[in-house]
C-alpha cells in the first residue's frame, strides 16, 4: 500500500513532482501495461508489479530522498507518469535519472522538464558528483531527452534489469558540466526547465 499522500518534492513551470497517492496507482498501472510505453522496458507488467514499483519508489524516497516518483501536471492535476533518481541494479554506485510517461503525454517536453528539476535537485541539494541515464540502444525518444538534458555518451553495456538482459547505452553528466551548461543558458534549468523544448 502506498503510504505517502502526494507530498510535493519539486515544482517546475508546468509540473508538480511528488510522492505517489493511492489514486495514482490505476493510472500508473495503465501506462505500465501499454505495450508502446513498455517497448524498451522489458514489456508490459501487471497491476501488482506496477504497484510494487510505486511502493519501492516511496520506500527509496523515505530512505535516501530519491525515487522514481509521480509527475503531475499542475494546472489540472492530471497524473502523467513518473520521473526521478534511483540506483539501477547494474550500477549500484551511480545515481540514474529516469522517466516514464503515459503515451498521450509524449512529445510535450514533460520528460525533459521533470528530469531537469531532478538533476537540479540531485546536483544542488543532494550534492551528487555525476548522474547517469540508461536506455536501450534503439530507444531514440529517451536518447533525445538525454541529449536535451546535456548528457553525453559514456559507454555501451549489456544491462540486466529484473531478469531481462538488454543492449544499453549509458549517458552521463557531471555536476560541473551541469552548472556550466546552466550558466551558459542563463541560469538554473535554462530553457529545458521551462518546458520550452
Amino acid at each position: 500500500m502506498v503510504s505517502r499522500g502526494g507530498e510535493k518534492i519539486l515544482a517546475t513551470p508546468r509540473l508538480t513532482l511528488r510522492t505517489f497517492r493511492g489514486d495514482d496507482l490505476a493510472h500508473y498501472a495503465a501506462l505500465n501495461a501499454d505495450p508502446e510505453v513498455a517497448r524498451w522496458l522489458g514489456g508490459p507488467i501487471t497491476r501488482s508489479h506496477s504497484d510494487s514499483i510505486a511502493e519501492w519508489a516511496q520506500d527509496l524516497y523515505e530512505r535516501e530522498g530519491i525515487g522514481l516518483l509521480a509527475v503531475e501536471r499542475t494546472d489540472d492535476g492530471v497524473f502523467l507518469g513518473m520521473c526521478g533518481l534511483h540506483h539501477q541494479s547494474s550500477y549500484p554506485d551511480d545515481v540514474e535519472v529516469a522517466w516514464r510517461l503515459a503515451r498521450e503525454h509524449w512529445g510535450k517536453g514533460y520528460a525533459t522538464e521533470a528530469a531537469t528539476a531532478w538533476l537540479d535537485h540531485g546536483f544542488g541539494t543532494l550534492g551528487f558528483p555525476r548522474i547517469i541515464s540508461i536506455t536501450d540502444l534503439q530507444n531514440v525518444r529517451s536518447l533525445a531527452v538525454m541529449q536535451r538534458l546535456g548528457m553525453t555518451f559514456d559507454h555501451e553495456a549489456q544491462i540486466e534489469d529484473e531478469g531481462d538482459v538488454f543492449d544499453a547505452v549509458i549517458y552521463s553528466i557531471t555536476a560541473g558540466s551541469w552548472r556550466e551548461r546552466h550558466t551558459l543558458m542563463g541560469g538554473p534549468g535554462g530553457p529545458a526547465s521551462t518546458g520550452a523544448r
